[in-house]
């Protein structure tokens, strides 16, 4: 589910007989809940809306969802190799990752 580029996860919760939300691509945590499809999706907007309005009253600034930046912390000798491979193909590091982390991602 996403709302506000904010991206959510649902499960089941069988002993409740509901479906539970929990936002996934920030740190803070915003959850929500429904026993309908319908009711699920309104809940994770009213969530969404209830912690941008809650970050506005403190005078903070919410959490955004991911920049698309990371560090990775590798060790010298992977670097180089990740390096030559990439330099084979003729892209950038970063793009040859790139690919690689989507290809394995969407296999």
């Amino acid at each position: 589910m996403k709302y506000k580029d904010y991206v959510a996860k649902v499960d089941y919760d069988e002993e409740a007989d509901r479906l539970h939300g929990e936002v996934v691509n920030i740190r803070d945590a915003i959850t929500f809940q429904g026993r309908s499809i319908d009711e699920l999706h309104q809940a994770f907007k009213d969530s969404v809306e209830d912690y941008l309005a809650y970050c506005a009253e403190l005078g903070e600034k919410p959490d955004k969802p991911f920049s698309g930046r990371f560090v990775l912390r590798t060790s010298p000798d992977l670097h180089r190799e990740l390096y030559v491979e990439a330099k084979k193909e003729g892209v950038s590091l970063n793009q040859w990752i790139n690919q690689r982390l989507s290809s394995f991602l969407h296999a």
